[in-house]
């Protein structure tokens, strides 16, 4: 495995060798290209720089522009190899998770394999959901698919909800209280957040169905224990909820364990040390970058200049 220290290495060599400013992205190009050679599939790359960049951007999420680095990556490839899909994401948009979703599985005929080498959260959870297996190590988390309405968790909103009226039946005189406080919401707002919560469920369950868990005899009951551990605020508590591997495998997930193949987690960590030393190192964002050297980035300048425009 290249470690951060490595590959930092690494690029000194290659600036001073060859002078290129564009050592960074022959790196990762070439660690790329090895992940797909060992496991003889297509790789897709899709990466935040959320952890390094002290911004709360739309474009560090997951949301419909993602599509045009996800057609650009798939363009040319051999699509009967299957696709490996190494996601690092905070989450975004349930809607553009779905489209995602279909995208790939179509171009592939469900022939997609997660792998998560640090987090992936949220939408990102929901897509890996979606994928016939997923690969984790030890360090690796996916979080609760909890769906987020302007920021606020949407399950929180109808827990709140629900307990007001409960609170209101028992003790009317916490009536003005709740009056208070359930009217910050607009008169639409529990209504939208209860359709995304469970929108995201039923696709969650739908894609455990279709794919993870298709043709298994005990279909139902492992996609109930992961939808219910995933999918209910009441079990995750928090939106920023991580779950480990093993938990993951406790609950009936077709988890692969990064650490039952030494060869696999070398290659996989160094893909992920590259685009970490490439957001610490660079005016990148968002990478979707495939084997084959296809690449789509997103810089800071880009979400600076969209953040000032007015609205």
């Amino acid at each position: 495995m290249a470690s951060w220290n490595e590959i930092n290495l690494q690029l000194a060599q290659i600036e001073q060798q060859t002078g290129d400013p564009a050592a960074l992205d022959q790196l990762r190009n070439a660690y790329i290209n090895n992940l797909a050679n060992i496991r003889g599939r297509n790789v897709i790359c899709y990466y935040s720089g959320w952890l390094h960049i002290n911004q709360n951007a739309f474009q560090l999420s997951i949301n419909d522009d993602d599509m045009n680095g996800l057609m650009n990556a798939i363009h040319g490839m051999d699509r009967n190899k299957g696709l490996d899909l190494v996601l690092h994401t905070p989450g975004g948009e349930v809607a553009a998770a779905e489209a995602i979703v279909k995208y790939l599985m179509g171009c592939f005929d469900n022939d997609v394999v997660a792998i998560v080498p640090q987090l992936a959260m949220s939408a990102g959870t929901m897509v890996a959901c979606a994928c016939k297996s997923i690969i984790m190590g030890r360090q690796s988390s996916l979080g609760p698919t909890d769906p987020q309405l302007n920021g606020v968790p949407a399950a929180g909103v109808i827990e709140e909800f629900n307990q007001a009226v409960e609170d209101a039946k028992i003790r009317p005189e916490s009536i003005p209280m709740w009056s208070q406080i359930i009217g910050k919401y607009h008169p639409t707002f529990i209504g939208d957040c209860l359709k995304a919560v469970n929108a995201s469920k039923g696709m969650v369950e739908s894609w455990l169905r279709s794919n993870m868990f298709s043709g298994d005899t005990d279909c139902d009951e492992k996609v109930s224990a992961i939808v219910d551990k995933l999918c209910e605020h009441q079990n995750s508590a928090m939106h920023n909820r991580h779950f480990s591997a093993q938990e993951l495998i406790d609950v009936g997930m077709k988890i692969e364990l990064l650490e039952s193949d030494n060869v696999l987690q070398d290659a996989v960590l160094s893909v992920h040390h590259a685009f970490m030393t490439t957001f610490q190192r660079s005016s990148a964002a968002k990478i979707i970058e495939s084997s084959g050297d296809k690449h789509w980035i997103i810089q800071v300048a880009q979400i600076v200049a969209n953040i000032q425009q007015p609205q």
